[in-house]
C-alpha cells in the first residue's frame, strides 16, 4: 500500500521552522482566535501559525512592532486566568546612530493589552517615559495579510486562489482586502486612535514624543469583515466590559478546586481558564471547540470527551454538547461527507476551502466513535444531573444513534462497529488516532478496512448500558432489557475475537479480514473505562500499559516502543497524549488499580511543571524520561487543546473514586487516594441541583484519604467506601 502524505494523509499539518517556536500566546472568542508570539506580534514566515483568524481564514498574518526599526526587549508576557486577555510588558533596546547611543535601553516602557471580541482584536498600547529627558522616537508596525484559509496554513496546496484587492487608506489606518473564489469579500480594517502619523498598505508609523514621566495611550482595533459587514463601532473600554461580562468569572456560583499545592492550583487554574476560552456559545448551547490553531471548531469526539472530563465539575458543558450534536446529527446518506442517518458529526468548518468543497469538512461525519460516545455521554449526564426532561427531549436522537450503530456502523454484520471511508477525500482512519499510519499489524503493514477498533467496541458496550438505564428511567423497560442483553453479547464476542493471550492484552483492531492487529497500544486502556473488560483480563491489561515500552515516564505512549511503526516523534505511533492518559487513569481507577492511576496522575503533573504557562499541550513526544530534562515538545501540537485542558479534572475525579448519583442525592467516594505531592484538596460549591451543594475537604493520611463536609446545602449525602 502506498504511504505518501499526498495519497493518504492529505490533511496533515505542515511543520516548519521559525525564528521562535518556544512560546506563543493564544486568544479566542467566538469564531475568532489569534496566535501571537510572546511579544504580542505577528509576522509572516511561511506557514507558521501566527495570525488573527476569523471563521477559518487568517485575516492578519503580519503585525510586527519596532522602536526605530529595532525589536523591543521583552519584560513579561502572560494570559490572564480570569479572562482571555494578553498582557505584555516591553521596553526599548539601545538605539544608536554611528555608534552613539541616542536612547538607552529601559527608558521607555510599553504595556500591551490585547483581547478579542465579536470578530475584532482590541489593543491598548501604553507608552511611558521613565527617563530624565524628553524622548523623540518612532514606533512602527509592519502589517499584512495573506488571507490564507486555515488548511493552507496547515500546509494544503491549492491550485487556485482568489485575488488581493488594492488596500484602502484612511487617516485612521488601512483596510486590507481579498476577493475569494467563493465570491466573498474579506477585509481586515486596522483603525488607530489617535490616528497614526503615516499609514500605508504595509506599515503604520507613530511619532513618539514624551517628556520625563509622561505617558500616552494608543488604541488599535483590527476588524475582520466579510461581504461588507459593518465595522466595530465600540471602543476598547466598551469591548473589554462586554468581554468580561460574557464569560464566567470566579464566583460563588461555580465549583472551585483548591489544594495544598501551589503548582497543582496553577495547573487547575490554567486548565479551567483554557476550557472557558475554548467553550463557544452556539445556538444550541455552549460547545468546547477542540484546539488552537488547527482545530478551533466543533469536533464531535473532542467535544464529547471534554464534556465527560468536565461532567462532575460543570455539567452545563455536556448539555450544550449533546444539544449541538443532536441538532447536527446526520439524516441522510451523503457519501462525500461520510454521513449516514443517525451518525454524529465529526467536525464542522467555515472558510473559503470548506465553502468550495476543496476540503470535505464543511460538515463532515467521518468518525466511527462519536456516535456511541454521544449515547455514552447522554447516559452519564443523566446520572450526574437527574435531568430526565432533557433526556426525554433528546431520546429520539439517542435512538437514531443506536440505529446507526446497528445498521450502518456494523458494516459486515459481524457484531462489531467498523469504519471504511466513503468519501475519497475523507479520513482514512476514523478513530481518535486518525493519522493514515496509526492502525497497523505487528509487521508494520497498514490494516485494510473495514476496521474494528478495540476501544470503539468498548464505547458501543457503554452506549448500550447507558441507553438501557435511560430507557428504564423513561419507562421503556422492554427496550432497556434488549439493550442490556446486546451489551452482554458484545462483551462476550469482544473477548473471543480481540483477546490475544500471548500479548496479555487486546488487539488494537480487527482488519477487514478479521485478522487482529497484534500491537501494543494505549487503545485497550479506554476499554477499562467502558466496562467491556471483565475481571479476568483487567489486571493484565492494566499492567501491560506500564511495561517499559509503553510507559515513558511522562505518560503512557500511544504505541509501544518495540512496535514496528514506533516513532516517539509521530502523531499517534509512540507519542503521549494527556487526554488519552486521563481516560486510561479513569479506567484503571474504575477497575481498582488506583495505584496505577496515581502513577499516571503524577507523570502528567511532572510534565505540567516543564511546559509554558502550566498548559498541557495536545500531545508531546514519547521519548523516555531522562534526569534533568522535561518532556520533548511535539512541534505542531495545539496549545490549548480542550481535552488536554480537561485531563486534570478527570484525573482528580478518578483517583478520588468520585461518582455523583443525582437521583439518590449522593456524592460517592470509592477507595479515594491522593498522590504524595498533594496533601489536601478542597472542592467548593459542588452542585448536584439548584438546591443541593457541598463544600468538601479531601485530606491524605498515611493509609487513606479522609472526606469531610465543610458546608452542606440541601439534602446531599456523602458516601465514603474506604
Amino acid at each position: 500500500m502506498e504511504e505518501t502524505a499526498n495519497a493518504q494523509n492529505q490533511f496533515s499539518i505542515l511543520a516548519a521552522s521559525a525564528r521562535d517556536d518556544t512560546s506563543i500566546r493564544v486568544l479566542k472568542q467566538g469564531e475568532t482566535f489569534a496566535v501571537f508570539d510572546k511579544y504580542g506580534d505577528l509576522y509572516d514566515l511561511g506557514n507558521r501559525e501566527l495570525g488573527l483568524y476569523h471563521e477559518g481564514t487568517r485575516y492578519l498574518s503580519t503585525f510586527d512592532m519596532f522602536f526605530s526599526r529595532q525589536r523591543p526587549l521583552l519584560l513579561s508576557s502572560t494570559i490572564h486566568k480570569g479572562h482571555p486577555i494578553l498582557s505584555v510588558n516591553l521596553t526599548n533596546p539601545d538605539i544608536t546612530v554611528d555608534g552613539t547611543i541616542l536612547l538607552r535601553n529601559g527608558t521607555l516602557h510599553l504595556a500591551r493589552t490585547k483581547f478579542l471580541y465579536e470578530g475584532a482584536s482590541y489593543e491598548r498600547l501604553q507608552i511611558s517615559n521613565y527617563g530624565l529627558e524628553r524622548v523623540r522616537t518612532s514606533l512602527t508596525i509592519d502589517v499584512g495579510s495573506d488571507f490564507a484559509d486555515l488548511f493552507e496554513v496547515r500546509g494544503t496546496q491549492r491550485e487556485r486562489r482568489g485575488h488581493r484587492l488594492e488596500a484602502q487608506l484612511a487617516a485612521t489606518g488601512v483596510t486590507l482586502r481579498y476577493q475569494g473564489l467563493d465570491t466573498m469579500l474579506r477585509e481586515t480594517e486596522i483603525v488607530c486612535d489617535p490616528p497614526p502619523s503615516l499609514a500605508t498598505s504595509q506599515e503604520i508609523h507613530f511619532d513618539v514624543d514624551l517628556g520625563p514621566g509622561e505617558s500616552r495611550a494608543q488604541f488599535l482595533t483590527i476588524v475582520c469583515r466579510h461581504d461588507g459587514d459593518a465595522a466595530a463601532a465600540i471602543t476598547y473600554d466598551q469591548a473589554l466590559e462586554l468581554l468580561c461580562s460574557s464569560k464566567p468569572a470566579p464566583s460563588v456560583e461555580r465549583c472551585r478546586i483548591g489544594s495544598s499545592s501551589y503548582l497543582f492550583n496553577e495547573w487547575v487554574g490554567r486548565s479551567r481558564a483554557d476550557i472557558d476560552m475554548m467553550v463557544t456559545n452556539t445556538p444550541h448551547g455552549p460547545y468546547p471547540y477542540a484546539g488552537i490553531p488547527w482545530f478551533s471548531t466543533p469536533f464531535g469526539r473532542d467535544g464529547i470527551i471534554t464534556a465527560l472530563e468536565m461532567l462532575w465539575i460543570d455539567p452545563s458543558i455536556s448539555r450544550g454538547v449533546l444539544s449541538y450534536l443532536a441538532a447536527t446529527q446526520a439524516t441522510d446518506v451523503i457519501p462525500e461527507q461520510d454521513a449516514q442517518p443517525g451518525k454524529i458529526l465529526h467536525e464542522a468548518r467555515l472558510g473559503e476551502m470548506a465553502a468550495l468543497g476543496e476540503v470535505p469538512f464543511g460538515r463532515y461525519y467521518g468518525s466511527v466513535d462519536a456516535t456511541p460516545l454521544f449515547v455514552m455521554l447522554a447516559g452519564r449526564f443523566y446520572k450526574r444531573t437527574n435531568d430526565l426532561a432533557f433526556i426525554r427531549h433528546i431520546w429520539n436522537h439517542v435512538e437514531l444513534a443506536l440505529k446507526w450503530i446497528d445498521e450502518y456502523g456494523d458494516i459486515d454484520e459481524d457484531g462489531f462497529v467498523e469504519y471504511q471511508r466513503e468519501s475519497t477525500e475523507g479520513l482514512v482512519n476514523q478513530g481518535w488516532k486518525d493519522s493514515f499510519d496509526s492502525i497497523f499489524h505487528a509487521n508494520g503493514q497498514l490494516a485494510e478496512p473495514p476496521i474494528a477498533l478495540c476501544e470503539v467496541q468498548g464505547y458501543v458496550y457503554a452506549a448500550y448500558r447507558q441507553a438501557a438505564d435511560m430507557a428504564a428511567a423513561l419507562g421503556l423497560h422492554a427496550r432497556g432489557n434488549e439493550l442490556t442483553a446486546r451489551a452482554e453479547r458484545l462483551r462476550e464476542q469482544f473477548d473471543k475475537m480481540f483477546w490475544c493471550d500471548d500479548m496479555s492484552g487486546y488487539a488494537l483492531a480487527l482488519d477487514g479480514r478479521k485478522q487482529p492487529c497484534r500491537v501494543r497500544t494505549s487503545n485497550p486502556g479506554h476499554c477499562l473505562l467502558t466496562g467491556i473488560v471483565g475481571e479476568r483480563h483487567s489486571r493484565r491489561v492494566a499492567e501491560g500499559l506500564f511495561r517499559d515500552d509503553m510507559f515513558s515516564g511522562w505518560g503512557i505512549r500511544t504505541a509501544g516502543a518495540h512496535e514496528r511503526r514506533y516513532n516517539p516523534m509521530s502523531y499517534h505511533d509512540g507519542s503521549v497524549w494527556p487526554h488519552d492518559n486521563a481516560i486510561i487513569a479513569a479506567g484503571l481507577a474504575r477497575c481498582g488499580f488506583t495505584d496505577l492511576a496515581l502513577k499516571v496522575f503524577t507523570s502528567l503533573f511532572d510534565s505540567m511543571m516543564y511546559v509554558d504557562m502550566q498548559r498541557l499541550p495536545e500531545l508531546f513526544c514519547g521519548f523516555s524520561r531522562r534526569p534533568g530534562e522535561g518532556p520533548t515538545a511535539y512541534p505542531v501540537a495545539c496549545k490549548p487543546q480542550a481535552w488536554a485542558a480537561g485531563a486534570v479534572f478527570l484525573l482528580l475525579e478518578a483517583v478520588l473514586g468520585m461518582r455523583i448519583d443525582a437521583q439518590r442525592g449522593e456524592v460517592i467516594f470509592s477507595r479515594p487516594a491522593l498522590p504524595r505531592w498533594l496533601q489536601r484538596v478542597r472542592i467548593e460549591n459542588l452542585s448536584v441541583s439548584d438546591e443541593d451543594s457541598l463544600d468538601l475537604l479531601c485530606e491524605r493520611h498515611p493509609h487513606d484519604v479522609g472526606i469531610s463536609v465543610i458546608r452542606r446545602r440541601g439534602n446531599l449525602t456523602v458516601v465514603h467506601h474506604a
